[in-house]
């Protein structure tokens, strides 16, 4: 640093504050210091600034799996917010979502250099007794039935299944038939139970539910199960690959969408515009939610207040070509 700092004719803590993304530096004395920096292969030391400061700056992020859009996209959205915040993400994945693969995980925790944790689960192990998160680290828990132990960041799941069992009754349909997620899955749960209490408030017959696993293979499978339903007009699948198959299963079937049988899906990935016909889905904004993670589990790392309890992050129907009203 010292070096640098003659180079660049600078102080030595002039050249702290540019490595440190401090923003009270002049432009032009910034390039001054980081050309300096490129010229003598400077690289702050991570090591020795976390036992200056004692931090990290290292968010550890604790998951199962990638495969979902879910997961995937939030992942994206902390990895992003994460950076402008100045933190890197180290991700420790679990292969197998059982208790003891999440005990390893907190256990391989304990052994990095993180200053905080994100934990996305989308399975009912965070409330089993032998699972606690690490006692003084700061965490946020994503899409999980953590209640008021922990500070939790969630879509709406609920509302979101809610608006789009409306919109379809709404249109005439009697009822609405369900795609679920994953029986052990706690997203998939909470869509299913906005579902069925949209139904039963309205009056409604609630149909059987139909389990797939996120693959559109499931919604294939799903939907031929459900093309032999005389009264299946309406479906509600669990997210939009599930829709996908759906979609392709009643086209094998000769069954027009939406003429014949209305199709809502969950995600609002970015291919559901392209499906045939493009797909009416619920929006979740993966960006907002990924946000908020960063922002809540670094106010703990601040020292700040942080009550507690789980935060909703709005959803909001996409009405595309898949609805319409029932056949006659």
């Amino acid at each position: 640093m010292a070096d640098v700092a003659r180079r660049a004719g600078v102080s030595a803590q002039t050249v702290s504050r540019v490595s440190n993304g401090h923003p009270g530096v002049v432009d032009s004395t910034r390039e001054q210091v980081l050309a300096a920096m490129q010229e003598l292969g400077y690289r702050p030391n991570s090591a020795a600034r976390a036992l200056k400061y004692g931090q990290f700056r290292t968010i550890g992020v604790i998951l199962f799996t990638l495969a979902t859009v879910g997961n995937s996209r939030t992942l994206e959205a902390i990895v992003d917010h994460a950076a402008e915040e100045g933190y890197a993400i180290t991700l420790i994945p679990v292969a197998v979502p059982t208790r003891d693969g999440v005990l390893g995980a907190f256990t391989r925790l304990g052994e990095l250099a993180v200053d905080a944790v994100i934990v996305s689960m989308e399975v009912h192990l965070l409330d089993a007794a032998t699972v606690n998160l690490p006692v003084g680290v700061p965490v946020v828990v994503v899409a999980s039935e953590a209640d008021d132990r922990y500070v939790v960041v969630d879509t709406d799941q609920v509302d979101g299944a809610v608006q789009a069992v409306r919109h379809l009754l709404e249109l005439g349909h009697h009822t609405v038939w369900h795609v679920a997620g994953p029986e052990e899955s706690f997203v998939a749960e909470r869509r299913a139970t906005g579902w069925q209490t949209t139904l039963e408030q309205a009056g409604r017959p609630v149909p059987p539910l139909v389990h797939g696993d996120w693959s559109a293979e499931s919604g294939y499978r799903a939907g031929l199960a459900l093309v032999d339903e005389p009264d299946c007009t309406a479906v509600f699948a669990a997210n939009d690959q599930m829709a996908l198959g759906l979609l392709r299963a009643f086209h094998e079937k000769g069954k027009v969408v939406p003429r014949d049988v209305s199709v809502v899906g969950f995600d609002d990935i970015p291919d559901s515009t392209s499906f045939i016909p493009p797909l009416t889905t619920v929006h979740q904004d993966f960006a907002e939610v990924g946000r908020r993670c960063v922002e809540r589990v670094l106010r703990q790392v601040r020292n700040k207040p942080v009550e507690p309890g789980t935060t909703l992050v709005p959803t909001r129907l996409v009405l595309r070509d898949s609805t319409s009203a029932p056949p006659a």
